[in-house]
This record gives structure tokens, sequence and C-alpha cells, in this order.
């Protein structure tokens, strides 16, 4: 497989999005750095299926209106390798990214990943806290692998704002459509579901659910709750 800036531009140009080739060779290049980091950071290991899997896969989301129409700060929450929060800060440099990281070796590494993007602060904590102190000041919280939806649900909702969205990516045959319980009671309209195609053979899908009222004062629960206890 091509793994070149060029190969990407050229990919994500198919989706109608537009990326200078300084932005594909810096996402490039942490993706290498991730490579090469003697933690384990990710499953995938291949340099050509973390080319799809995490880059492509990150960047894509950048072409939703509810991404792209939107203007104010963006959470990235259990951030893990850093996609798709360093993919964003890429193509929307004039936007503040936060890469929320509660686990602490993890937290360290996407503080040397970021060094380079002056947009974005790495925040080693759990959501639950971070919602405390900055309830609802996000425009855009995005989660790629935080577990079952109503959970990923409960820890991105408080920290979005009015007219705010929160974007959760999901594969094939998942449980996107037993979260509506979950999203009704933090305040969220049910989802759009915008199916997509990182690679060929994949049935992935981002679900986009907007903010319909404050999400209640209950929420966030306490550190752990939500996975103990889902709301659905």
């Amino acid at each position: 497989m091509d793994v070149t800036p060029a190969a990407l531009i050229q990919r994500l140009a198919a989706a109608g999005l537009a990326v200078p080739a300084p932005v594909a060779r810096r996402l490039l290049d942490v993706l290498d750095a991730a490579g090469r980091e003697r933690q384990n950071l990710t499953r995938i290991t291949d340099r050509g299926d973390a080319f799809e899997r995490h880059l492509v896969d990150s960047l894509l989301s950048a072409t939703l209106p509810a991404v792209r129409r939107s203007d104010g700060p963006i959470a990235d929450v259990g951030s893990g390798i850093g996609f798709p929060g360093l993919a964003l800060a890429a193509v929307f440099p004039d936007r503040a990214v936060h890469l929320i990281e509660s686990e602490k070796r993890k937290a360290d590494w996407l503080s040397r990943a970021a060094a380079d993007f002056p947009n974005v602060r790495v925040v080693s904590e759990r959501s639950e806290d971070l919602a405390r102190r900055h309830r609802g000041e996000f425009a855009l919280a995005v989660a790629r692998a935080l577990g079952p939806a109503p959970v990923a649900l409960e820890l991105c909702a408080p920290l979005v704002g009015a007219n705010g969205h929160v974007i959760l990516w999901r594969s094939g045959g998942d449980d996107t459509a037993a979260s509506d319980p979950a999203a009704e009671a933090l305040g969220l309209a049910p989802p759009e579901i915008c199916p997509y195609a990182p690679f060929p053979g994949a049935e992935r899908h981002y679900a986009v659910y907007s903010r319909r009222e404050p999400t209640p004062s209950r929420f966030p629960r306490r550190p752990g709750r939500a996975s103990k206890q889902p709301l659905a």
C-alpha cells in the first residue's frame, strides 16, 4: 500500500476533503512516531492498516456538516493514540482541540505527539471530572473507541453546550439503536446515521447526536458509574 502524503491527499480528495501537503506529512509523522513507541499504544501495528484504520478513519469525519459548520472547541474523549483529535486539529488549526485521556502512559504519549500542534491541549484526567469544571464548554465531543454507545454518550454529553454535537465512531451491527434512551436522558436528539468506508469492505458509520436540551445536572455521574450502570 502507498502510505505517502500524496496517497492521503488523493484518498481524502475523493471524499471532498482538501488537505494541504504539509498537513498530510505532519499526520503521517504522528502515525509513524506511534509505530516506533515501545509501549503498546494500539493493536494495529501494520503501517498500511494504521493509515486506513486510524488516519483515514479519523479524517473523513471532517466532511460531516456537524464538524465543518461548528467553530468552537473540540473534545476528543478517551483519545488514546490521538485520533481523531490530532487529525481534526491538523485540518482545523484555528480550533482548540482537547485530547482527554485518563491513562497516564497514553497521556504522556499524547503530550509528545501534540508538541507541534499549537491548538492542542492534552487533559490527563477522566471526562467526568473535567465536565464538572468545564460543563457545556465544547462545541463538539468525539469518541472513536470508548465502549458501548450509551457509555460513550454519558461521558461526552455533559461537555457539549447549546447547539453542540456528540459524534461516535461505530461499526456495522453495533448498539447505536439501543442508545436512544441514553440520548434522551442526556438531552440529545436521536442520532443521524452517516455511513462511510475508510477502506474497502468496511462497514462504518458516524452516529451524530445534536443537543436538544441541557444535560440534567445529575450527569456526569461519578467516575466509573457509566460503565457499571449504563443508561441503556
